[in-house]
């Protein structure tokens, strides 16, 4: 059974339009709630936002779709995904709510969900809460006297900056350090600054000074341009980019080259092993990290597990298997010694503990190995599975063949977005890049096609 609203990452779409409207938020609400009330105690769920001006419409609506059915809720205002999924648990919460776009510019939102453990729902809890929501909802709501009611936790970043700091091991700091801390304006704008400060380092700030409108804007993980030139120009030690609700992070050393969530998921893996710490013998990641990464697990005698796009994907293989480290090459690195969900704070330092154990150039402690030629480019498209099409399908195949057991293709719809994204990998540069361009020009042609 397909599912209408939830995607790879929850709900998602552009504010106050369908799904993304207040009607909606209300029906999730209701339909959330009922699918969580077990027992005869007192319900609650915990509703955290990043700073889109559009969490001003979805935050209320949901609030009231929650005590509808009577569940009391926690409002947390802007704090990243990780923490709500910490402090879902922390408050013995029976569901935590993160409205957020996470990556996406101001213009859309969206509506993610954790059970009481801390972890995302999975694709049939989802299909059963879609099915509450199609069927009416009238006959789930609260009497009068048992309607929830709803609260603010004014502490709740003190309890997350807190909780992100005690995962960084005892008797190190960050002494020494200067960082540039890109927060894209969006909901770690307060709590990422002050962790990096309360443990020693030299924090630049930049991106902190959100207004509804310029959350991800030239800026953040997706856009790191500016975290690159600040640190040349502050010459600083790194810099540490987030997205808009801080589960996701990439990095750039000293000369502003790139460390992406491969790389990091690499030291991290690489020193818990050293310190017998690592669990399942390898690392969990998608289709999407690079195959220079396998290669170099696999001669430290570690596997690499690849899931479907999605940390939450990622997340379900970690605990199936029994693996602590994951991630996405995008940045999502997800810790289950200390998260449940992908946590930037953390990762970032988990790989900052490293390097200062390393005390060398960040450009020589970060680059472990070396990437091998990997393009990717997305297609903007209007609907329909354009990567299904014969012909398509035949460029995907021209391009699998010439290119063997050295390289891989990889050619999926975004869960996200209206987007074909295409993914060609492979040892010679120059080939990469020319079979990208044989199958994103089929999809476009395709494309224009069905248009």
């Amino acid at each position: 059974m397909s599912r209408k609203y939830f995607g790879t990452d929850g709900i998602r779409g552009t504010a106050n339009a369908e799904p993304m409207t207040a009607e909606i938020a209300l029906k999730v609400g209701m339909a959330a709630g009922r699918q969580f009330i077990r027992g005869d105690h007192r319900h609650r769920v915990v509703i955290g936002k990043d700073t889109r001006l559009s969490g001003y419409l979805l935050e209320p609506a949901l609030t009231a779709g929650f005590i509808s059915v009577g569940i009391d809720v926690v409002l947390v205002g802007p704090m990243p995904t990780p923490a709500v999924a910490m402090l879902t648990r922390s408050l013995r919460a029976d569901l935590g709510v993160v409205i957020s776009a996470s990556h996406n510019p101001y213009e859309d939102n969206g509506i993610k969900l954790f059970g009481p453990d801390g972890f995302k729902l999975s694709d049939e809890v989802e299909r059963q809460i879609e099915a509450r929501m199609e069927n009416g909802l009238s006959e789930g709501c609260a009497r009068p006297a048992d309607l929830g009611r709803a609260s603010r936790l004014e502490d709740a970043p003190g309890r997350y900056i807190e909780y992100v700091k005690h995962t960084f091991p005892d008797r190190r700091t960050l002494d020494g350090f200067k960082i540039v801390v890109d927060c894209a304006n969006g909901a770690a704008y307060r709590v990422a600054p002050t962790v990096l400060y309360e443990l020693g380092a030299d924090v630049v700030p930049i991106c902190v000074e959100p207004d509804g409108f310029n959350i991800n804007k030239d800026c953040g993980s997706t856009d790191t341009a500016r975290m690159r030139e600040e640190v040349v120009r502050e010459g600083a030690h790194l810099g540490i980019a987030l997205d808009g609700d801080a589960d996701r992070i990439v990095m750039c050393d000293e000369n502003g080259q790139m460390i992406d969530g491969d790389q990091l998921m690499t030291i991290v893996a690489e020193s818990w092993m050293r310190q017998g710490r690592l669990k399942g013998g390898g690392v969990v990641s998608t289709v999407m990290s690079n195959l220079g990464f396998e290669r170099y697990l696999t001669g430290l005698g570690l596997t690499l597990e690849r899931a479907a796009v999605g940390d939450r994907y990622v997340v379900e293989h970690m605990r199936a298997k029994g693996y602590n480290v994951g991630g996405e090459q995008s940045g999502h690195i997800i810790l289950t010694d200390y998260s449940t969900t992908g946590d930037a704070l953390i990762a970032a330092l988990q790989t900052l503990a490293v390097l200062a154990e390393k005390n060398e150039p960040v450009s020589k402690a970060a680059r472990i190995w070396q990437p091998i030629p990997q393009q990717l480019r997305n297609v903007r498209h209007s609907g329909g599975r354009l990567h299904e099409h014969d012909a398509v399908q035949k460029a995907i195949a021209n391009a699998s063949a010439r290119l063997g057991k050295s390289g891989r293709v990889l050619v999926r719809p975004s869960g996200t977005e209206p987007l074909i994204r295409v993914m060609v990998e492979g040892d010679d540069a120059a080939l990469v890049m020319a079979l990208l361009n044989d199958i994103t020009q089929a999809v476009e042609q395709v494309s224009r096609v069905k248009a």
